[in-house]
């Protein structure tokens, strides 16, 4: 995936709806409003559970947002919003892009998709901050980084990142050790099943076509993630029996 978007500019299928309230009725056709029209795009992710949603302006204008789950979104209207429709399970703000992930590729998307459509929309036009919280931007350059590090992060921030956010993701630099970078795939790239192919022949490989002390990427997660992770897993299981 990562290599091939390198190669070449990566196209996917995009829907365009104009949204404003209410919600046109299925087969109504695009409906035109007197105060403002709000077209937003879905596009498709190399994660078949992550849809990317396009609102036509500026989400966090810079830097990246990540919710993992609801108890994340305190500090934003929006994705409590978005946690609130079914089938949610994750949630991820990019500079223009709002990237939403379902709990099991056997949910539709039709439902999730329209009241996340619905949901964005009512957001922008109530003109509310779109998070009070800290955002993570993407120059993360240290005084105290090392040459090397210094190299891997510019590296990332303007070589592989901005390939990531085209897909609805972002990699965060965790540190480097012993000759291992350590990484954190967010958004779309959460539980992509192509993130490991991502990771290793594409991030991996170009680490150490540049940097030559580089011998290997990982995957990390945060210790809240594990516990989010470990919680959702149980209440899945729960669910089912």
């Amino acid at each position: 995936w990562f290599q091939e978007k390198t190669r070449s500019s990566y196209h996917s299928q995009c829907s365009t709806q104009s949204l404003s309230k209410p919600l046109p009725r299925p087969g109504a056709g695009t409906t035109h409003f007197s105060i403002r029209l709000l077209s937003i795009q879905t596009q498709d992710t190399p994660n078949p559970r992550s849809l990317k949603f396009l609102p036509g302006k500026d989400v966090l204008g810079s830097g990246t947002l990540d919710f993992p789950s609801p108890s994340s979104a305190e500090c934003s209207s929006l994705a409590r919003d978005l946690f609130e429709i079914e089938g949610v399970k994750s949630v991820f703000f990019g500079p223009d892009f709002i990237t939403v992930t379902k709990t099991d590729e056997d949910v539709e998307w039709t439902d999730i998709k329209r009241h996340a459509l619905g949901a964005i929309a009512k957001f922008f036009e109530s003109g509310d901050p779109i998070t009070t919280g800290a955002v993570h931007n993407e120059s993360s350059h240290s005084e105290d980084d090392d040459d090397i590090v210094s190299m891997i992060k510019e590296l990332l921030d303007t070589r592989i990142r901005p390939t990531v956010q085209e897909d609805g993701g972002d990699v965060i630099f965790k540190g480097f050790e012993d000759g291992t970078v350590k990484l954190k795939l967010v958004g779309s790239c959460t539980g992509c099943p192509s993130s490991t192919v991502t990771l290793k022949n594409g991030i991996q490989n170009m680490m150490q076509f540049y940097i030559p002390e580089v011998d290997n990427v990982e995957q990390v997660e945060d210790e809240v993630d594990e516990i989010n992770a470990k919680v959702f897993t149980e209440l899945e299981r729960k669910l089912q029996d």
